[in-house]
């Protein structure tokens, strides 16, 4: 579809006047592609769940605007990056754990293409959505993997390896930090997506994170503009390696957070 013809058909000042908010730069072709994503999403959500959010502006405020609030954290300076210089082993490599479809890792792939981003989930259905986006939108440097992260955080496979693990998914800190931790190399960052307040839930983790070689560097909480819907954001440094032990076996995360059975 030609991108005027895409662009004639929404109202994206609402979009725009969020990204400036963000301090986020999109090209008129990145917009279009975060609009040829929407029609995607609601398309292949009738034969599939793949969100309840479908009306066109929430889908932008509270799934694209949110995922793009990562750029709050000032560590991770993703916008700070020049696309001109960053290639091949410079490339900040990032993981979206629970992706479901695609928020927020391949909502930061469009924004900032120069991120090399791992999309990683249970559901080979969200899977085979994502590879069909990625494919319409021609994105490179992105790939999704149908799995668990207690399989994939093994080591001799993605344990390590990554500038960055972020997560919106809904489960609670300590176990999130399970799943998470083992994918980050030291030095670098998982950073937890929060739909409200967090202090009790950061208190009883804190033992679990730093079990798992993490320590809570900085934690935000905001509004998305012009709303009173608020979100937190989480920021976890990676300081030394997580213990070979972690994570354990499918469902034990989940049903036995550390700080339980600690």
């Amino acid at each position: 579809m030609d991108n005027l013809v895409l662009m004639d058909r929404y109202h994206v000042e609402q979009f725009q006047k969020d990204m400036d908010y963000l301090g986020v730069s999109l090209s008129r072709g990145q917009i279009c592609q975060f609009l040829r994503y929407y029609e995607m999403l609601v398309e292949w959500n009738q034969r599939m769940n793949l969100t309840a959010i479908t009306e066109y502006e929430e889908v932008m405020k509270k799934h694209f605007v949110d995922s793009l609030s990562l750029v709050k954290i000032e560590e991770l300076r993703i916008k700070d990056q020049n696309p001109q210089e960053v290639s091949g082993k410079n490339k900040l490599t990032l993981i979206d754990v629970g992706t479901g479809a695609g928020f927020p890792g391949l909502v930061l792939k469009i924004a900032f293409p120069w991120l090399q981003v791992t999309l990683l989930d249970s559901l080979n259905k969200r899977i085979q959505f994502l590879n069909a986006v990625i494919e319409q939108l021609k994105l490179s440097d992105v790939q999704a993997i149908h799995g668990r992260a207690e399989d994939f955080a093994k080591q001799g496979k993605l344990r390590e390896k990554f500038d960055l693990c972020v997560s919106r998914a809904v489960a609670n800190l300590s176990t999130l930090s399970e799943y998470c931790l083992p994918f980050v190399k030291v030095g670098g960052g998982f950073i937890s997506y929060k739909s409200e307040t967090v202090e009790e839930e950061l208190k009883g983790a804190k033992d679990a994170i730093q079990l798992l070689g993490g320590n809570v560097k900085k934690k935000i909480e905001f509004s998305l503009p012009e709303t009173d819907i608020s979100r937190s954001l989480i920021w976890i440094e990676k300081e030394k390696p997580t213990p070979k032990k972690f994570p354990r076996k499918a469902g034990l995360p989940a049903k036995e957070p550390i700080q339980i059975i600690q």
